[in-house]
C-alpha cells in the first residue's frame, strides 16, 4: 500500500451529490488518501451544463452588460441540491453574493471561471470534515502566466505537510498581484500533479469516469483494450495525437520526481485502470504496441529541388519561413532531393500564399506540391524497437484494407510509427491497425 496519495476527481466524478459521496468512500477507504485536489460539478447528463461553463457565461453577460442574475441563480440552485443531499451547513447564498459584487465590478474571466471549483471543494471538504486550502495561496504563476514552479512548490509543500489532510481546488492559482489565473481548461489534472510533486506523494490517482486509457478510439474502434501499464514517454506520443484522459501538461510535474499515475474510474473504483509510470513493471508481458491513435486536419507541403543534398541548411531556411510566419511543422520526411513539411492545415490556410511565395523566392524550388484534407495515425511503443518486422505489418495491415499510404515517418527512437493517409480513409485505417497491431 502506498503510504501516500494525491487523489484527483474530475467534474463527472463530482458532478452531484451522489456522486460525491461515491468519491467520499474512496477516499476514506485508504488513509493513503491525504490529499484531495476537486473540478467542479461536471455534466449529470448528456444534454447537462457544467458550472463552468455557466460561469463563462455570467462573466460574457456581465461584460456586454446583459443580466446574468438567471444564469447565477441556475448555478446557485444546483449547488443549493448538493449541500442539502449531502446535509453539510454551508452558505451558498454568500459565494453566490461575493461573485455578483466581482462580476459587477469587471473581473476578468479566469475569477468566475476558478470558482466552481473554489465552492466545490468547500464543500466537500465540510463533508469529509477536511482542512480546505484555496490554491490561490499556494499555486503561484509569474507576471508572464508562467507557472513559478519552486515558489509553487515550496510554499505547497510546506502548507499541506503541516496538515493531517485537505482539500485544493483545481485548475487556477495566483498571479504575483493575487488575481486569480487559470489554467487550460481540464487544468485541475495540472494541479493534481503540481500538489503530488510538492508533498512528495508516492502515487498520482486522477479518479474519471473510464477505467483507464484506451488502447484506441472508444468512438471508432469497438470495445478497444484498456492499458494496463503505460510509460510517461508512450503517453506522450499518444496524448499528442488527441489520445488521452489526462490534461497533456500533467504529466511533467510528477515525471520529474518520478511518480507514478494511476488513472481510476470514481464509478468502477475495484478496476485497477492504467497506471503511468517511467518504466514498465519487471514482471508483465512486453507488448511492441501500446496504442494506436491520430487526427485529421493536416496539410503537406512538398518541396523538390534538384541536389538539394549538396546545398547547406536547404531544411533549415525551409523550416524557418513556416516558424516566422507562427506555423509550427508536425513531421518533416524528407529525400534526396526532396523535403516534404507537414502542418496544420487550419494555420496554414491563413498564411499559404504567403509561405508559398517565400519559398520560391528564397530556395529557389524546382516544384511545391501541396496534399491537403490528410490524416495521421501513430502506432506507439517502446517494445517496438526490439520487435521484428513492425513496419511491415503496419504496411500490411493498411494494405488489406486497401488504404493507400501518403507518408511515412518514423522517429529515431524508434518509439513510434507514424503514417499519413487521406482524412477519407481515417476510420477504415484506425480499425485495421487495431486489429492488425493489437486485438
Amino acid at each position: 500500500m502506498n503510504n501516500l496519495i494525491t487523489a484527483k476527481f474530475g467534474g463527472t466524478s463530482l458532478a452531484d451529490a451522489s456522486q460525491i459521496k461515491k468519491a467520499a468512500e474512496i477516499i476514506k477507504s485508504n488513509p493513503a488518501r491525504k490529499f484531495v485536489v476537486a473540478s467542479a460539478p461536471g455534466k449529470r447528463f448528456s444534454d447537462d451544463i457544467k458550472i463552468t461553463d455557466l460561469l463563462y457565461k455570467c462573466h460574457s453577460q456581465a461584460k456586454n452588460g446583459e443580466d446574468f442574475s438567471g444564469t447565477l441563480a441556475k448555478i446557485s440552485e444546483r449547488y443549493a441540491g448538493i449541500i442539502k443531499e449531502l446535509g453539510v451547513d454551508f452558505d451558498i447564498k454568500n459565494e453566490i453574493e461575493i461573485i455578483r459584487k466581482n462580476l459587477e465590478a469587471g473581473t476578468t474571466p479566469d475569477y468566475p471561471a476558478s470558482r466552481g471549483e473554489y465552492i466545490n471543494s468547500k464543500i466537500i471538504a465540510k463533508f469529509l470534515g477536511w482542512t480546505f486550502v484555496d490554491a490561490a495561496e499556494i499555486i503561484f504563476f509569474d507576471e508572464n502566466g508562467f507557472l513559478d514552479e519552486n515558489k509553487t512548490f515550496t510554499t505547497a509543500g510546506e502548507k499541506l505537510k503541516s496538515l493531517e489532510n485537505a482539500v485544493i481546488p483545481g485548475f487556477y492559482g495566483s498571479m504575483p498581484d493575487g488575481k486569480i489565473k487559470t489554467f487550460s481548461r481540464g487544468g485541475s489534472d495540472v494541479t493534481g500533479s503540481i500538489i503530488a510533486r510538492s508533498v512528495s506523494a508516492d502515487l498520482y490517482e486522477n479518479w474519471t469516469d473510464v477505467s483507464g486509457m484506451l488502447s484506441a478510439d472508444p468512438r471508432i474502434v469497438k470495445d478497444p483494450k484498456v492499458i494496463e501499464y503505460i510509460t510517461y514517454t508512450e503517453l506522450r506520443e499518444l496524448s499528442y495525437m488527441g489520445a488521452s484522459v489526462l490534461h497533456e501538461d500533467a504529466v511533467f510535474p510528477v515525471r520529474k520526481a518520478g511518480i507514478p499515475i494511476n488513472i481510476r474510474n470514481t464509478n468502477k473504483p475495484d478496476d485497477n485502470g492504467t497506471l503511468i509510470a517511467a518504466s514498465l513493471p519487471d514482471n508483465i508481458e512486453k507488448r511492441a504496441v501500446t496504442g494506436i491513435a491520430g487526427r485529421k486536419g493536416f496539410s503537406s507541403i512538398r518541396v523538390d529541388k534538384s541536389m538539394m543534398n549538396g546545398e547547406t541548411g536547404f531544411g533549415a531556411k525551409l523550416l524557418y519561413i513556416f516558424a516566422r510566419n507562427g506555423i509550427p511543422f508536425e513531421h518533416c520526411p524528407t529525400g534526396i532531393d526532396t523535403i516534404s513539411v507537414v502542418v496544420n492545415s487550419e494555420l496554414f490556410d491563413q498564411k499559404r500564399e504567403i509561405i508559398l511565395r517565400e519559398i520560391k523566392s528564397e530556395l529557389d524550388p524546382d516544384f511545391i506540391t501541396i496534399e491537403k484534407n490528410l490524416a495521421a495515425i501513430a502506432v506507439v511503443g517502446e517494445g517496438m524497437i526490439s520487435a521484428k518486422g513492425m513496419a511491415a505489418r503496419v504496411f500490411d495491415a493498411l494494405a488489406k484494407a486497401g488504404v493507400n499510404i501518403r507518408m511515412i515517418d518514423q522517429g529515431s527512437d524508434e518509439l513510434n510509427i507514424i503514417v499519413g493517409i487521406d482524412e477519407g480513409n481515417y476510420e477504415k485505417a484506425l480499425n485495421a491497425l487495431y486489429s492488425g497491431m493489437i486485438a
